[in-house]
């Protein structure tokens, strides 16, 4: 059946929807991004890309396929139609910054951060060329962990006239990176836009935000590909492995919503009983 898989994405979605803690005061999170499975590329297509859209605290409330011979642009929009995008902050990267996806995204009672490269040039370059060294610091973070130091400073500015729709402000984030292992110094400086006016929201709050974007790499993508080896599954006909990888969202998300931040050891505990798969579906005998 051709909308099967649609119907089982949607389905999953809405079961770890509802299945959530309810949402506190304030705006909520999603990131929208792409992952290839590259052990799906038969002989004759290439390989399957599914478009997610994830909460911040890590579930899958939508997925969708990109066409073969397409990218995640046209997948944007039917994705995010089957959710409640009302109060809401959606984060995206480069590929995003459509001119069609901010004017859906507001009218659907959303915000918007997205990041800014130069595959959009002349918003690219106005953005970055904006006085930041001039710029008051909006927030600065610190951390010490896994044998490195990072610095993240995040500045805003205020914009009126960002060839954008509804583009408020303009962001700037330098990420210092030192590794004590190598003594290697990395420093990165990455551009965003959104649709939050000034003052809506502190500026540590936009900072995580970004941050939580980021980390839909280790929460996701990552956990598929190491816990569940899912780039070196041989799975590729048909439909099969955009519905596996469906099936490995619920294995994810249920865990992550009772708490758990190690999937692969709340799997192997899962395992040795039965019944606590079925208790934490809430399927009682």
């Amino acid at each position: 059946m051709p909308g099967g898989k649609d119907a089982l994405d949607r389905a999953i979605g809405a079961f770890l929807t509802a299945r959530a803690a309810p949402a506190g005061p304030g705006l909520r999170a999603i990131a929208v991004d792409g992952k290839a499975l590259r052990g799906s590329r038969p002989h004759v297509t290439g390989h399957v890309t599914l478009l997610a859209a994830m909460d911040h605290t890590g579930h899958v409330l939508a997925q969708r396929q990109v066409a073969d011979k397409s990218n995640e642009i046209p997948a944007f929009r039917p994705l995010l139609d089957t959710l409640d995008l009302t109060g809401t902050v959606i984060t995206a990267d480069a590929l995003h910054p459509q001119h069609a996806h901010g004017t859906y995204l507001r009218e659907r009672g959303a915000h918007h951060i997205a990041h800014v490269k130069a595959n959009h040039p002349g918003l690219f370059d106005r953005v970055r060329r904006l006085p930041w060294r001039e710029i008051t610091l909006d927030h600065y973070d610190r951390t010490r962990a896994h044998h490195r130091l990072e610095i993240r400073r995040l500045k805003a500015a205020a914009c009126a006239h960002l060839d954008y729709p509804d583009a408020r402000q303009a962001l700037q984030v330098v990420r210092w990176r030192k590794d004590f292992t190598s003594g290697k110094l990395t420093i990165e400086r990455v551009h965003l836009i959104t649709s939050l006016p000034p003052g809506a929201v502190t500026g540590a709050r936009i900072a995580d935000w970004i941050r939580g974007h980021w980390k839909t790499e280790n929460l996701l993508h990552h956990v598929r590909d190491r816990t569940f080896r899912e780039d070196d599954s041989k799975i590729h006909a048909g439909h099969l492995p955009r519905i596996m990888a469906g099936l490995r969202n619920p294995a994810i998300g249920v865990h992550r919503q009772d708490g758990h931040t190690n999937i692969a050891a709340a799997l192997r505990h899962q395992a040795r009983d039965w019944r606590r798969p079925l208790a934490a579906l809430g399927i009682t005998g």
